[in-house]
C-alpha cells in the first residue's frame, strides 16, 4: 500500500482533499502536517482535526508546522474561505488533539523510515517542506514524489495576475522545493476550473445525501461558493486541493502531463509568486532559461467526468 504525508493549510477545499485520502483504501496516510496559509496555523490545525474526526476513517497523527513563511508575514485567504477557513458556520469543535513535534521533523522522520517509498501531497504553502529540505537535504531526496497544488499552471493567477495563492504565500519555500532534486508533480490552478469544479446539482447531491462527510464537504465550502457567485457570477465550487489529491489517488484521471523547467519568481514584488513554466517548445532564444533541463512534471489535462464521479462516490460512501 502506498504511504503518504499530507501537508495542508486546511481550509474548506483542503478538507475535501483530506476526506478523499482518509476514506481511500489504496493509501495509508502516515501523518497530516499543518501550515499557516488559508488561515493561521492554529485554525488550520483545528480544521484538519475536525475533518478527520467527521470522516471517522483513517486516524493518522496531526503535527503543527510553521506559523509563517520563511521571510515574509503570513497572507491568508479568509476573504475566500471565511475567518475560520470553513465557511464560518461554527462547524469546528475537534475533541482530538495534535501531537507534539514540528512538522518538518516528522516529515524527515517518516522519509527516513520509508526511504524512496513516502509520497507527499502539498496542498498549502511549501514552508514545512522547505524547512525539512534545509535541515536535511539528503534525506529529503529520498521522498518518492511530491504532488503539489501550486502555480497558475499555464493560466492566469488567482492571487495576483500572475501568481497562485499557495506559491504567493511563500515563493522562496516553493523555489527550494522545486530545486531540491525531489520528483515533483504540479497540479496548477488552471486545471481546477471549468468542468473540474462541482456544479449546483452536484453540490445539492452532497447536501441532501444524508451522509455526514458529504454534508460537511458542502457546508464548509459555503463561503467559497458565495465568493464564486460574487467574483464570477456563477454557482460552482472549485476544489484545487481535491484535484491534486485525485492526481495521486487515481493516476488514470490524469490524461496529459508535460515535463517542464519551472522557475519561481521571488525577487520583484510585481511578479512575486509567479512560476514560469517552459514545456520544451522551441524558443527564439535558447540560451539561459530555454536551455535548462526539466525539474517538474505539470498536469495539463484531466478526465473531469471520471474524477468527479469517483469524488462524489467517495464522499457519499458510509
Amino acid at each position: 500500500m502506498r504511504r503518504i504525508i499530507i501537508d495542508t493549510d486546511c481550509g474548506s477545499d483542503d478538507a475535501v482533499a483530506l476526506m478523499m485520502a482518509l476514506k481511500s483504501e489504496s493509501v495509508k496516510v502516515e501523518a497530516i502536517t499543518t501550515i499557516g496559509g488559508n488561515v493561521p496555523l492554529q485554525i488550520a490545525t483545528g480544521n484538519a482535526l475536525m475533518t478527520m474526526e467527521i470522516c471517522a476513517a483513517q486516524m493518522p497523527p496531526v503535527y503543527r508546522g510553521a506559523e509563517k513563511p520563511l521571510f515574509r508575514e503570513l497572507v491568508t485567504a479568509v476573504n475566500v474561505h471565511g475567518d475560520d477557513g470553513m465557511g464560518d458556520l461554527d462547524l469546528i469543535h475537534p475533541t482530538i488533539r495534535a501531537q507534539e513535534g514540528h512538522a518538518a521533523d516528522i516529515i524527515l522522520r517518516l522519509v527516513e523510515k520509508y526511504p524512496d517509498e513516502m509520497e507527499m501531497v502539498a496542498i498549502g504553502p511549501a514552508t514545512n517542506i522547505a524547512l525539512a529540505i534545509m535541515k536535511d537535504p539528503t534525506t529529503m531526496r529520498k521522498v518518492k514524489r511530491i504532488y503539489s497544488m501550486g502555480t497558475a499552471g499555464f493560466g492566469p493567477g488567482n492571487c495576483t495576475p500572475v501568481s497562485e495563492f499557495n506559491v504567493y504565500v511563500d515563493a522562496e519555500a516553493y523555489h527550494i522545493m522545486l530545486n531540491a532534486g525531489i520528483p515533483v508533480t504540479i497540479i496548477g490552478f488552471d486545471v481546477c476550473l471549468g468542468e473540474a469544479a462541482l456544479n449546483r446539482q452536484e453540490l445539492d447531491t452532497l447536501s441532501n445525501s444524508g451522509v455526514r462527510t458529504a454534508e460537511f464537504a458542502a457546508k464548509c465550502n459555503r463561503r467559497l461558493v458565495e465568493y464564486n457567485l460574487e467574483a464570477n457570477r456563477a454557482c460552482f465550487l472549485d476544489l484545487p486541493d481535491a484535484v491534486a489529491m485525485a492526481a495521486l489517488l487515481w493516476p488514470d484521471v490524469v490524461l496529459e502531463k508535460k515535463s517542464c523547467c519551472a522557475h519561481v519568481c521571488f525577487k520583484e514584488p510585481e511578479t512575486y509568486g509567479q512560476v514560469i513554466l517552459n514545456d520544451g517548445r522551441k524558443l527564439a532564444i535558447q540560451e539561459g532559461f530555454g536551455g535548462k533541463e526539466p525539474n517538474v512534471e505539470v498536469c495539463t489535462k484531466f478526465d473531469n467526468k471520471k474524477m468527479k464521479e469517483r469524488l462524489m462516490t467517495l464522499l457519499i460512501k458510509e
